[in-house]
Order: structure tokens, then sequence, then C-alpha cells
């Protein structure tokens, strides 16, 4: 099927915008069944984000969730950019850094991982002594 540029014209400001051949291949092989009714610019205003040169929550005027709450290793009051689920362990910038440490060529043990979601250890010193260099590969 052969797909030609179409001028169409928009329901909201009345005028007159291209429904190219690209756009008509994507409505095709997404199966929608209608022609589009609006230009870009009127759509954007009506979804409610308008023509902005960035994406994201920022460039919509969104905030980052933040959300404070206690590590669960050393038990210092820390904040995170997510909503913590229950039964799941949330830790600190700088537990969290040790705990990821084996992408780096460092391995924490498994007892010392137990100690830090149990609370066992109450500083980031104590931590960081459970961890053991990586033979080179």
């Amino acid at each position: 099927m052969e797909f030609l540029d179409r001028l169409l014209t928009c329901a909201d400001c009345g005028g007159e915008f291209i429904f190219t051949a690209g756009e008509q291949l994507f409505f095709f092989d997404k199966q929608f069944k209608n022609d589009p009714k609006r230009c870009k610019p009127c759509k954007s205003k009506r979804s409610g984000t308008g023509v902005k040169a960035g994406t994201g929550p920022a460039a919509a005027g969104l905030s980052r969730t933040e959300t404070r709450t206690e590590c669960s290793a050393c038990g210092i009051e820390t904040t995170v950019p997510f909503k913590p689920t229950q039964g799941r362990p949330v830790l600190c910038r700088q537990c969290f850094q040790a705990k990821r440490a084996p992408s780096t060529g460092t391995l924490v043990t498994a007892a010392a991982t137990a100690e830090m979601v149990a609370g066992e250890n109450t500083g980031h010193a104590a931590v960081s002594a459970e961890l053991l260099t990586a033979p080179n590969a």
C-alpha cells in the first residue's frame, strides 16, 4: 500500500496540517482506524504538556518524590527517591554503595550482607571492615 502526504483540518484551531506518509504508515501498522483530528500544537495543549525542549518529569513541572526514612543497615536518617515498600531494606547512599561493591571488583560476604540488613552493625566503618578484595580475573 502506498501512502502520500495529505492535508487535514484541525478540529480545534481550524488550521491545516500535513498527515505525512510516515505518520500514515505508523497509523496503519498500529491498526488505528481514524485519522488524527488535531495538529501537533493543539494535541500538545490538549494533553497539557505543551511543546517543550526537554522531556521527562522535570520538563513537565513535576518534582521528584523524596521520602525520609531510616537506613536498614546503620540506622541514620536518610532520604530516598522512591516510596519504600514494606519488608524490603532501605539503605543510605554509603551503605548502598558498600553493598553494591561487587561490581567494582570488591566482594561483600554473605555474613556482612546479613548483618547489614539485620542492623547488627551500627556504623559504616564496621560494614567497610567486612569487604574483601576480589582476585583479579
